[in-house]
């Protein structure tokens, strides 16, 4: 790589940073010894809590920033006032070409809106897409935009479509990843102009052989395709619909299972099986939303996770990074501007 570190960490984001951020990174430390890491935050206290953690010392250099940002503050204010914050000195560190990215489990709004300003979009993109793996029947789902963009055209969608897909080639190891529009239906004559500009743009595209067409919600979990492109507005409403779905499963199954010594025994019986799907459904397997379309890697951590689910972020960035991902978009974006534009609607009000 030509930059003299491969990712910038974020070390004092989040609700349990530093301690569970050098944890995780003592995990990455043991699945990428090649990397390098630039850890960012409270020297003091890093590099005293780093000497415990022998993995991560050897891979990572550490650099002062005395200030954080809070989760409670302002995306405006974090622009104004963060200068000296570990994520704001992370995020420099991406856009000087120093760190090919960056992970942060810090405030989500201020994280954004730094790496949208500082980073900057990549000069063939209108508009970043944040994008998100979730489980589905079938295997791992891509899914974007999930809220960087309440309002899109077809145009942002057909972006999107192309920055799912290298996606989906690059993390999830997919050749020939399948790929649709989340519509109110399947049929082609269904939704509003926009997703239907869309549509035919994609449908004779580069990536059109992997283009399924409209699906629908049910879609998402049913894992019908590899990846669901949709706008930020409808693409957050279906992440925290699914999120809280989960959560009701859980605590039903919690409730069953308690509800009786029957029911109890029961849970005996069936604990083999209920361990799988825990594990199948761990949502640190799934830890680390991504910002596509930066000059840069951006990858967000959740804020609560644990040393567990900040290294599954890290494994994300990396992986982005060692694919050349934003080549990749790049390449896939100067293919599809051969293609004959369909008239583009504008986005929805």
């Amino acid at each position: 790589m030509s930059h003299a570190f491969s990712l910038a960490i974020d070390a004092m984001g989040g609700d349990n940073a530093p301690d569970i951020v050098l944890d995780g990174m003592e995990l990455a430390a043991e699945r990428h010894p090649q990397a390098r890491f630039l850890l960012v935050g409270d020297e003091a206290r890093i590099g005293a809590m780093l000497a415990r953690r022998p993995r991560a010392a050897k891979v990572c250099m550490i650099r002062h920033a005395p200030d954080v940002i809070s989760s409670e503050m302002k995306p405006t204010a974090a622009l104004r006032q963060g200068r000296n914050s570990s994520m704001r000195i992370a995020i420099d560190s991406v856009a000087a070409r120093e760190s090919a990215g960056v992970v942060s489990a810090g405030n989500t709004g201020a994280l954004m809106a730094l790496a949208k300003i500082v980073v900057k979009s990549l000069p063939e993109i209108d508009r970043p897409a944040l994008a998100a793996i979730m489980p589905s029947a079938r295997g791992d789902v891509v899914m974007l935009d999930l809220g960087a963009n309440v309002a899109c055209d077809a145009r942002n969608l057909v972006e999107f479509a192309v920055m799912g897909e290298t996606f989906a080639r690059a993390v999830l190891g997919l050749t020939t990843p399948s790929f649709g529009l989340l519509n109110v239906g399947s049929e082609e004559l269904k939704g509003d102009d926009r997703v239907r500009a869309a549509a035919d743009i994609l449908r004779e595209s580069h990536i059109g052989s992997g283009f399924h067409g409209f699906v629908e919600g049910h879609d998402i979990t049913a894992g019908t395709v590899d990846v669901v492109v949709t706008d930020g507005f409808t693409g957050n409403v279906a992440l925290k619909t699914g999120e809280g779905a989960l959560k009701l499963m859980r605590d039903l199954l919690r409730q069953v299972f308690t509800s009786s010594v029957p029911a109890r025994l029961g849970y005996l019986l069936a604990r083999p099986a209920l361990d799988r799907l825990r594990e199948w459904m761990d949502p640190r397997r799934y830890n680390g939303a991504i910002l596509l379309g930066l000059n840069g890697v951006v990858v967000k951590s959740h804020g609560g996770t644990d040393a567990l689910g900040f290294a599954h972020a890290v494994d994300v960035a990396m992986d982005m990074v060692t694919h050349h991902f934003n080549d990749r978009i790049r390449e896939g974006l100067a293919r599809l501007s051969t293609v004959p534009a369909a008239p583009l609607a504008p986005a929805r009000p």
